[in-house]
């Protein structure tokens, strides 16, 4: 099943068209250049899941992670950045005036960031003054506002991060994002040097939002792992495209039958398409439960939330092992660094090594479906 976009089609192909053609380019620049971003935020990638108060659209978690699995179909990467337009229900924590003021030009704002490690700062009369360097902080080169992870002396979190925003001038990009997938997200270093930034423009991530509506209802850190997960299951359908349309029809160079023709090729793309079928639909299933109960202002009981955690996790696990199947029945081919699956492949398992997705979530997954405790943030 092809993912189905939040909006008229046309632009989205366009889009898509566009990022499939430019995909080598967004990885040799080691970014997704600001002219891509500003195709992202034409179409509504960061307006989505804001509160309509602020003209956002207020659509739905699954609409935005439909959206986004459909941009990662054409390249890893792009979905990627694209993915960070969610981070606008981390920005539904801050008070209501700093949401004013961030969206007093219009809800298309750009958000970026770099939580960990998180730094010293020190809380002074006007505000936090930060100072430090952050890493992963993806597309950060596109960005007009920038958050960082923070410490601060007596700091009541109940264990979540708190995060300073600032306006992107504040901080210095250091360009050393050099990695073996993903390469086009631009996940640089931020660097800080002695900024003061009021207590308003700051929030703690995973808390209590301001806002109270269904999307701030919905489990703000179960979403940032979904929207993640999603660029698996795009990158790998991608990689089953390339396979059988394309690449079906190869050649052996050694004269053997055509891919197409090959009873394990065939085996092998059959047991692909089922698990990721299948691992799509049990992550697009607990997105609509959780969505509905949001949606009728009941919270998520914490063992749905941590299925769907769970359902995330596999949903990448699934994307990196797709990509891997369709990048061996490639052959020899598929071992140039240019080549398509070659890139697929790369990005999917870069999609399944980040930590909101790592074998240490699923032990915190068993643990709470045994009855044991969590732990903040999850779930």
């Amino acid at each position: 099943m092809r993912p189905q976009a939040m909006t008229d089609p046309a632009p989205i192909e366009a889009l898509t068209a566009e990022v499939r053609a430019r995909s080598a380019e967004f990885e040799a620049r080691k970014c997704v250049p600001r002219d891509m971003v500003e195709r992202f935020r034409k179409i509504g990638v960061y307006r989505a899941l804001v509160s309509p108060q602020f003209g956002g659209d207020g659509k739905s978690p699954a609409e935005f992670c439909r959206l986004i699995e459909e941009i990662s179909v054409a390249d890893g990467s792009a979905g990627w950045v694209a993915s960070f337009g969610a981070a606008a229900t981390y920005l539904a924590a801050l008070p209501m005036e700093t949401l004013g003021e961030i969206y007093a030009e219009g809800p298309d704002v750009v958000f970026a960031g770099g939580l960990f490690p998180p730094q010293p700062a020190t809380r002074t009369p006007q505000g936090l003054r930060v100072s430090g360097r952050w890493r992963f902080a993806s597309g950060s080169p596109g960005a007009d506002l920038i958050g960082v992870g923070v410490v601060v002396p007596d700091d009541d979190t109940g264990g979540l991060p708190r995060m300073v925003v600032m306006r992107a001038s504040q901080v210095i990009i250091q360009e050393n994002w050099d990695v073996i997938g993903l390469q086009g997200t631009g996940s640089h270093d931020l660097l800080v040097d002695d900024v003061l930034v009021p207590e308003a423009w700051t929030f703690i991530r995973g808390g209590k939002p301001t806002l109270d509506e269904p999307i701030n209802r919905y489990p703000a850190m179960a979403l940032a792992a979904q929207v993640l997960a999603v660029v698996g299951l795009g990158v790998a359908r991608g990689a089953i495209d390339e396979l059988t349309g394309r690449l079906g029809g190869k050649v052996s160079i050694v004269g053997g039958a055509k891919l197409t023709d090959r009873p394990q090729a065939q085996i092998e793309v059959a047991q692909a398409e089922a698990r990721l079928r299948s691992a799509r639909a049990w992550f697009y299933e607990m997105t609509e439960e959780i969505w509905a109960a949001a949606c009728a202002g009941r919270p998520a009981s914490p063992q749905a939330v941590t299925l769907l955690r769970l359902a995330s996790i596999n949903a990448a696990r699934a994307g990196a092992d797709v990509a891997q199947a369709m990048f061996r029945l490639a052959g020899t081919s598929g071992i140039y660094a240019a080549h398509p699956l070659s890139r697929r492949v790369r990005d999917a398992m870069v999609v399944a090594q980040h930590a909101f997705l790592s074998e240490g979530h699923s032990q915190i997954a068993g643990r709470i479906l045994m009855g044991g405790d969590g732990q903040p943030g999850f779930p």
